[in-house]
């Protein structure tokens, strides 16, 4: 197969109220989609976040790298092999961003052309568990969330943002369990914001607040402190932003990695499976990681996270509920902590190209 035409598509979706993350306030969420065709009329779609500090790059920059570098190289390519696909665009050095959506694409390209999906594919399970995140708000207003949330959706795991000072999380900790009750599962990510030196007591204090695994407590490498640190706190030290390769994987690892987030909207799908095999020879514990995700970005993550066994944490792939709009014509339906993935072979099936045109940023594309 060959690719026949291609598309670039920059979108935002508004959320129910304005969302703090560790870096910033925003009031929407933007979007790029790869739209691919094949020379057999097989269509498969990908799309990213584009935050220059989650990725690396803007929705301009993108651009120009796919048009100016890799879709002239994908051009090419046989795209009846997703994974020979990766090895010839990682012949290119830098550039995640870029490659993570054409891998992605691929993917479901050939997903499309074989008329099966990738989750059944691969043998993964068609109703996957998942978490809600929680992001950083007031203590009150978190444990209200999670309250709401627990009741709507079934969510059995909460995912709690950190990094507001050590006594605003415990704080926000203490409420959110008197809110849901000793039933539900706690874990916290501190998006590094705590000093290295800080890093073992912050852990430890979230462990006594219930938390059963601690994501970036502080900036995380794979070198002697973070040995040091896993050894010594009492639940998993969860890596995340740190490792942005199977290389930074493999270092990670062998430095005694407890627990793995695998974005697949980061690594692309054919990195997350190599991470994921080399995590589960390890024993390190694996979860399908956010990024920001829309519908149509979850129903793609969730290909990936079917895989996964019940030892991993449920996949994080549910903040396309904070979004008032979608570009899917269906919005999935998160129902007792599950949610059940389509029969569609390719997600190119389940977009609602009038309103990608209709919340179209041209001016990010000029």
């Amino acid at each position: 197969m060959r690719l026949s035409e291609n598309s670039l598509h920059c979108y935002e979706l508004p959320y129910e109220r304005p969302v703090r993350w560790s870096d910033i306030v925003e009031a929407a969420a933007p979007f790029v989609l790869l739209r691919l065709v094949g020379d057999n009329g097989a269509i498969g779609v990908a799309e990213i976040t584009v935050k220059p500090t989650w990725c690396g790059v803007t929705a301009r920059s993108l651009i120009a790298a796919l048009r100016d570098i890799f879709l002239p190289l994908l051009a090419t390519q046989d795209l009846d092999d997703p994974e020979r696909v990766r090895v010839a665009l990682d012949k290119i050095p830098d550039n995640a961003a870029a490659k993570a959506l054409i891998d992605n694409a691929c993917w479901d390209l050939a997903a499309a052309a074989r008329g099966e999906p990738l989750w059944r594919r691969w043998g993964g399970r068609q109703r996957v568990p998942m978490s809600f995140a929680l992001t950083r708000q007031a203590p009150k207003l978190m444990a209200a969330e999670a309250e709401t949330m627990v009741a709507r959706h079934g969510f059995a795991v909460l995912k709690v943002k950190g990094g507001q000072g050590l006594a605003t999380d415990q704080e926000g900790m203490r409420a959110i369990r008197a809110a849901v009750g000793d039933a539900i599962r706690l874990y916290v990510d501190a998006n590094g914001a705590y000093p290295r030196e800080d890093a073992a007591r912050y852990v430890a204090a979230m462990a006594d607040a219930g938390a059963e695994v601690v994501e970036d407590p502080c900036g995380l490498d794979p070198d002697a402190h973070f040995s040091a640190l896993q050894a010594e706190c009492p639940v998993p030290v969860l890596v995340d932003f740190g490792c942005t390769s199977l290389r930074d994987a493999d270092q990670f690892l062998a430095r005694g990695a407890r627990a793995l987030s695998i974005k697949p909207s980061r690594f692309g799908l054919t990195q997350s499976r190599a991470i994921l095999r080399a995590a589960r020879a390890a024993g390190c514990r694996p979860v399908a990681g956010l990024m920001g995700e829309s519908a149509l970005g979850t129903l793609a993550g969730l290909q990936f996270a079917a895989i996964l066994d019940d030892a991993s944490l449920p996949a994080e792939l549910s903040w396309y509920l904070a979004m008032r709009e979608q570009v899917t014509a269906v919005t999935p339906r998160i129902a007792g902590g599950m949610l059940e993935l389509p029969d569609a072979a390719s997600m190119a099936s389940l977009v609602d190209w009038k309103t990608v045109e209709a919340l179209s940023v041209e001016k990010w594309a000029a």
